[in-house]
């Protein structure tokens, strides 16, 4: 079902009890249109908003589940947007935008947004993206259930109960995606993971065109945790290399 302001003729696939409802704020009709149509064929329901404080009243207001977000927004801008629905309840977040810059995707990640797509954009692609982050949010609910140990490697603790991070004491704060990613690497210490196995793992992706999507997390944990645990390996992959002691 499409919402904005009237409803939709589409009916809601339910995934257990809930209804999966995915916020789209965009600002261009043509694209809000287009992604909204794509999302409900898959059986979602979709709230529109056309701009940032509208958007941030709408995730107030209808606890999506996914939120798929354009940077540029009139009145206020897709960050801010991020910021303010994060600090009010943590929800996956996928971010467009029209300029293909790394610096803007790791701003982007800084405030809390956990997947970045660039304009123009395929919607299989986004879909895909979308289920990944659902999928990635059940997993968690599971693991929660049953938590692994806390795992220690050099000065850096990984609490994946409370999915918490700290490196020498000190409390390191992780957007859900950067998380995974550690755990991922931080789970075969000193061995080299392929982009492409890291992107199956953590985006559940089998589409190797999304690398460069690893390679930003990796900035963005790097910038967070040093320089020094994440070890690069040209043309291949990554390896977390934790501290001797």
């Amino acid at each position: 079902m499409v919402t904005n302001n009237s409803a939709g003729t589409t009916a809601p696939r339910t995934s257990g009890d809930a209804t999966i409802t995915v916020l789209v704020v965009e600002d261009e009709p043509a694209i809000a249109t287009a992604i909204a149509h794509r999302m409900a064929a898959e059986g979602w329901r979709v709230e529109l908003a056309g701009d940032g404080p509208a958007g941030v009243a709408a995730a107030t207001e209808h606890t999506p589940d996914v939120v798929i977000l354009d940077v540029m927004l009139p009145h206020m801008d897709g960050l801010e947007v991020c910021r303010r629905i994060q600090a009010e309840r943590p929800v996956p977040v996928i971010m467009l935008t029209a300029r293909d810059e790394e610096t803007d995707m790791l701003v982007g990640l800084g405030v809390g947004a956990d997947d970045y797509m660039t304009k123009p954009f395929s919607m299989r692609e986004l879909v895909a993206r979308t289920k990944a982050l659902l999928r990635r949010v059940e997993r968690a609910a599971l693991l929660a259930e049953s938590p692994p140990p806390a795992l220690t490697l050099g000065d850096v603790v990984i609490d994946s109960a409370q999915r918490r991070v700290s490196r020498a004491g000190v409390p390191v704060h992780l957007t859900p995606t950067e998380f995974d990613l550690l755990v991922s690497l931080a789970s075969a210490p000193r061995t080299v993971l392929t982009r492409e196995r890291l992107l199956a793992e953590v985006w559940d992706w089998v589409d190797a065109s999304g690398t460069r999507t690893v390679d930003s997390h990796v900035k963005a944990l790097r910038r967070k945790l040093g320089p020094d645990l994440i070890r690069t390996v040209h043309g291949v992959g990554y390896a977390f290399e934790p501290a001797e002691h």
